[in-house]
């Protein structure tokens, strides 16, 4: 059955396989965008598979060509490594924290950062698990250095401030005691058959464990 007229261009394609082709070409990038995208790609890679993940997943996650990667960064092992850092970046879990409401009720307030302190713990775990402790640990000592360990220790004391005349303890101390209680109680090895829920942990640090 003749179907009518079909647009060809120059090289013999049609114009449908022309918009295709256009639509699904990836959009231009710069060199920090496009490191920055790869990134983004590598990191649940690495947490399912370590750093045992070849290229050709990574650009197929990316849906880029494999040689793209480097075009990008110098090797495998590089891009590995900055997506094992961004893995543990603290930057989210910051704005998560500074964003938790001071008006809010104390319990409130310790509570929802239980929960993001779980979280976080629960995808660092991962992540050691996948590629190891050693080189968790230089992934981990390179997230935590400099800054952004004492912005963290200085948001927990924020959440505890506009209580200080309630605590028996300054709010920094009472930041530093989070953090032992919600590092204890989250961990499966520590904590024993189950975690604490953020609502124990809150508990526990803020009312103890003594019957009053």
């Amino acid at each position: 059955m003749y179907a009518g007229p079909v647009n060809i261009g120059s090289a013999g394609e049609t114009t449908a396989a022309k918009t295709t082709r256009t639509r699904t070409r990836a959009a231009a990038m710069s060199p920090d965008e496009r490191r920055a995208a790869l990134i983004a790609a590598t990191v649940p890679l690495v947490k399912k598979h370590g750093f045992d993940v070849s290229t050709r997943q990574i650009a197929a996650a990316a849906g880029i060509a494999e040689g793209t990667i480097f075009r990008a960064f110098e090797s495998k092992d590089e891009l590995l490594r900055e997506a094992a850092y961004a893995a543990l970046d603290p930057s989210e879990t910051e704005r998560q924290l500074e964003a938790i409401d001071l008006d809010a009720p104390l319990d409130e307030r310790v509570e929802t950062a239980a929960q993001l302190f779980q979280q976080r713990m629960a995808s660092a775990l991962e992540l050691a698990s996948a590629i190891g402790f050693a080189k968790f640990a230089g992934a981990q000592h390179h997230a935590h250095h400099g800054t952004h360990y004492g912005r963290l220790n200085e948001l927990m004391a924020r959440l505890f401030e506009p209580d200080r005349d309630r605590l028996a303890c300054t709010p920094e101390e009472a930041a530093r005691l989070f953090q032992i209680v919600a590092a204890g109680g989250s961990h499966p090895r520590l904590a024993g058959a189950e975690i604490l829920t953020p609502a124990q942990i809150t508990s526990l640090l803020l009312d103890g464990i003594r019957r009053k």
